[in-house]
């Protein structure tokens, strides 16, 4: 299928690895310019390099999004680049622990700002061009909004207001024409959740006891599966699909886990 995306200007957020980085292969893999916002301009370029090789196109701009200035600075300079945005992958995070009995204000408001003040200070900039092109946002939540995990108060208060965040925009855009939708990712295999297992006593264990929990096939969702959906709405393929919280997981958030021992 065509998904129509050909020169369309995507800023992906955290686009360097993990799941922002499936986004961007499978965005320049459809003759889309996926442009990179991240902090680290090395991991940044390697991907770059790595979509460039396989013969497809990216851009790159440094930013440390947990500044806000950063987040206009970044906008601004894609829209200098290339003179539009249509579309917003809002992506990165991190699952920072934060927790409720050894957290402090300190900690939980800058996991706030790792987390989703820069979704909305990313929508806010770019909205003046998503209006001119009529272009859609995606952002990428977690299941801990709806599941909790234990440990992860501001996280999943993030997600939380990611979430709410989605629907919201949904309804205020609409006058726009502009589609906003969130993928719900669960268990995704990325250098951070590899990175995360290793902390814990016995990693192998915790992980096959965690797969044995996906219904679907037993297995961790992949970066490219998440993509594969994202990119998809991105694209007029999915015009009329908007306020959608989607989620690909496997179905581990939503069917009954003992299904996956059946």
């Amino acid at each position: 299928m065509d998904l129509q995306l050909k020169d369309k200007v995507i800023i992906v957020t955290g686009g360097a690895k993990g799941i922002g980085e499936g986004i961007v292969k499978v965005l320049a893999a459809e003759g889309a310019i996926p442009v990179i916002i991240g902090r680290n301009e090395n991991d940044n370029m390697q991907t770059v390099e790595a979509v460039k090789a396989a013969g497809g196109n990216a851009y790159e701009f440094v930013a440390e999004l947990t500044e806000p200035l950063a987040c206009k600075q970044a906008v601004d300079a894609v829209v200098k680049k290339f003179g539009k945005i249509d579309g917003l992958v809002n992506n990165a995070g991190v699952n920072d622990g934060v927790n409720l009995e050894h957290g402090t204000y300190e900690r939980f408001m800058a996991s706030l700002h790792k987390n989703v003040v820069h979704y909305y200070l990313m929508a806010h900039h770019a909205l003046p061009e998503l209006i001119r092109s009529k272009g859609a946002i995606v952002n990428i939540t977690s299941k801990t909004a709806e599941t909790g995990q234990g440990g992860t108060s501001a996280y999943a208060a993030a997600n939380g207001a990611r979430n709410a965040l989605t629907r919201e925009w949904a309804v205020e855009l609409l006058k726009y024409g502009i589609r906003v939708n969130a993928i719900v990712v669960a268990e995704c295999w990325t250098p951070l959740y590899e990175s995360w297992i290793k902390t814990l006593p016995n990693p192998d264990e915790k992980l096959q006891e965690i797969v044995s929990k996906i219904p679907l096939e037993n297995r961790m969702t992949t970066a490219e599966e998440i993509a594969n959906t994202t990119v998809f709405l991105l694209s007029q393929r999915s015009s009329h699909t908007t306020g959608q919280l989607i989620h690909v997981d496997g179905g581990y958030t939503h069917l009954d886990r003992a299904l996956a021992n059946a």
